[in-house]
């Protein structure tokens, strides 16, 4: 810090929301920006004794004292922007840059009629890869053209390198994960963008030397949405007997589930150049760590696995998450960094 940047790991699903609302209510940062591709990845967050399942904005929301952006990298369906804006309350603290792509019907209806994009590759169906594309071609509506996001609209880039020259913290929140990462991820079974965390710096206007960390998440096991390749996966019974059942978030469908794979994880954290690593859902692949917060207190099994993801990645673990409630929280920062 002051700026953090919150990338996944894996294929998506790694806790990314968690992990950003804990840093958002115990770092206490002056803005939460949300980078990443768009409303194609959902983001889970138990706030108030509630669950919120957002697709633009930050969990990050949590923290009452944030303002809470969208950079310009990040397609904006305004339908569903507008949606999450009432259902948390920050009509008051909320800024959209004005050049983020908007996502329109007919980008919806191209994404799921496509018997490449929906058949094949497996997408989430919500536009997101054929409003890439048309971005691309530079023809595409920005939110500064919709009417009913003016209220709204924001320079993100000025926002942000003003706080950051001022010295105050920034969290930025990426979406996917690393294995789906245009450039660097099981192509073509890909998300529309990368999503490195040099990626996730452009997409809210940060340049490389203002960034101090990158948390890279990853889960205790792995999981994924729609086809491509999966090294470590695991049958549907196999993953049913350790009672790990998923669903996604935005399109419901089952996730896949598999064993935790060092390689992918090292690769990631080389290529995100992450300082610290975020592991979540131990509780899940450990019986008897469920809201643990105490390092010394999680069982023996669940010690081991962590000291063998530090090793094998070569990163330090600083966060462990044992639930889904942001407490649910073991914070070694004080002691790593």
């Amino acid at each position: 810090m002051p700026c953090t940047i919150i990338a996944g790991g894996q294929w998506g699903d790694e806790g990314k929301g968690k992990i950003s609302s804990f840093l958002a209510l115990n770092d206490e940062p002056s803005v939460v920006a949300r980078a990443g591709v768009g409303p194609n990845a959902g983001h889970t967050v138990e706030f108030k004794n509630k669950e919120f399942g957002l697709r633009e904005i930050s969990c990050g929301f949590v923290q009452e004292k944030a303002r809470i952006l969208i950079g310009p990298g990040v397609l904006v369906n305004p339908d569903v922007v507008l949606e999450e804006i009432e259902k948390t309350g920050i009509e008051n603290r909320i800024g959209i840059d004005s050049h983020c792509a908007i996502i329109e019907d007919r980008h919806i209806k191209e994404d799921q009629s496509s018997e490449h994009l929906e058949g094949k590759i497996g997408t989430t169906g919500t536009g997101c890869g054929p409003a890439n594309s048309e971005r691309a071609n530079r023809s595409i509506k920005l939110a500064q053209d919709i009417e009913k996001l003016q209220d709204y609209l924001a320079d993100v880039p000025e926002e942000i390198n003003g706080v950051l020259g001022r010295g105050e913290k920034v969290v930025v929140e990426g979406s996917q994960g690393f294995g789906l990462s245009l450039f660097h991820g099981t192509y073509p079974y890909v998300t529309s963008k990368d999503v490195a965390a040099s990626s996730l710096a452009a997409d809210v206007g940060v340049g490389p030397t203002n960034v101090d960390d990158v948390l890279l998440v990853l889960k205790s096991y792995i999981s994924r949405v729609g086809a491509g390749p999966f090294p470590t996966e695991i049958s549907k019974e196999e993953a049913e007997e350790k009672g790990i059942i998923e669903h996604g978030t935005v399109t419901g469908r089952r996730r896949r589930i598999g064993e935790f794979d060092f390689e992918l994880a090292r690769r990631s954290a080389m290529i995100n150049s992450a300082t610290q690593l975020a592991i979540t859902n131990v509780d899940r692949l450990f019986d008897g760590n469920k809201g643990v917060r105490e390092y010394g207190e999680l069982t023996e099994e669940a010690q081991n696995f962590l000291q063998k993801v530090e090793e094998r990645v070569g990163i330090p673990v600083t966060l462990i998450s044992t639930g889904p409630k942001t407490s649910d929280t073991v914070d070694l920062r004080p002691e790593k960094l």
